[in-house]
């Protein structure tokens, strides 16, 4: 089995629509898809019902969130899309996301780049706006040669000069609140340094005791050593090891099911979870 669990549709910031992300996948030979669009369910409809025969979709969202001023993502996995507190919270961080765009936007014109709301607005569509759109707009200038080039200290990154922080869950409080949904939570990219400041290993730790189930370790945005560091911390707290695309469809580089994760992994997390479960494909719209 070839097992993809982390992509992301339009309706946050990738640009194949739910069911183009779907039919790509089956196409690249995958049996199961997640999609874990930022802060948002609202691509699951769209992917279940064009869902093609022989792939599985595990439905899912990736969660912002913040501890001690760092950026830290979530993945949540099969959790109940109707549970009231987990949704209220993901609906508070995606009110957010409009005047934080906003903001970022006032923050590059004061620094003499000629980018416009209009366009960012524009490249967004009807996904949840956000930095990797501010990204493609500079891009589109010629100000950084690519949407990762953004993500530096010197424009986009968590304290960069044209960053500005949003509302996000505390981490410890997002496990919680997924596990009350019946879903599953696996920290996503933990050794990306190249993001910025990455979780201590005292804080994994402190999650993985808190009712962490995993963490995301075969990444396009982890080294060797990272991989190798992040499995024997996995070993000794327990915690499941996934691999993953981060699949952004034409804003990344990286490939649908570039990364998987081992199918004794997946199934352990289909076993836990309560709130939803994978839902086989029957052929979808053509």
């Amino acid at each position: 089995m070839r097992i993809d669990l982390h992509t992301h549709s339009t309706a946050s910031d990738g640009t194949d629509t739910p069911a183009e992300l779907v039919r790509a996948a089956a196409a690249e030979g995958l049996d199961v898809v997640a999609l874990t669009d930022h802060d948002t369910t609202r691509g699951h409809a769209e992917a279940l019902a064009a869902l093609p025969e022989g792939l599985t979709l595990v439905t899912g969202a990736e969660l912002s969130c913040r501890v001690d001023g760092m950026g830290v993502h979530l993945l949540a996995y099969l959790f109940d899309p109707d549970e009231p507190e987990l949704a209220r919270e993901r609906e508070l961080v995606r009110d957010d996301r409009v005047p934080r765009a906003r903001a970022m936007v006032g923050r590059l014109r004061g620094l003499g780049v000629p980018v416009t709301w209009e366009r960012v607005a524009a490249i967004a569509g009807n996904g949840s706006v956000g930095r990797p759109h501010v990204a493609q707009a500079l891009v589109e200038l010629g100000v950084v040669p690519d949407v990762s080039g953004a993500f530096t200290p010197e424009w986009l990154a968590d304290g960069g000069r044209a960053h500005v922080e949003k509302h996000e869950l505390d981490p410890f409080t997002a496990v919680s609140l997924v596990k009350a949904a019946g879903g599953v939570a696996v920290l996503a990219h933990p050794g990306a340094a190249k993001r910025g400041r990455t979780l201590s290993d005292a804080a994994l730790a402190d999650l993985a005791a808190s009712g962490l189930d995993g963490v995301e370790v075969d990444h396009m945005d982890h080294d060797e050593p990272a991989r190798a560091r992040l499995r024997g911390l996995a070993r000794e707290l327990g915690l499941l090891t996934t691999g993953s695309s981060d699949y952004h469809g034409s804003r990344k580089t990286c490939r649908l099911g570039e990364y998987t994760t081992d199918p004794e992994i997946y199934g352990e997390i289909t076993r836990r979870a309560t709130g939803a479960f994978p839902v086989p494909g029957t052929g979808g719209r053509p």
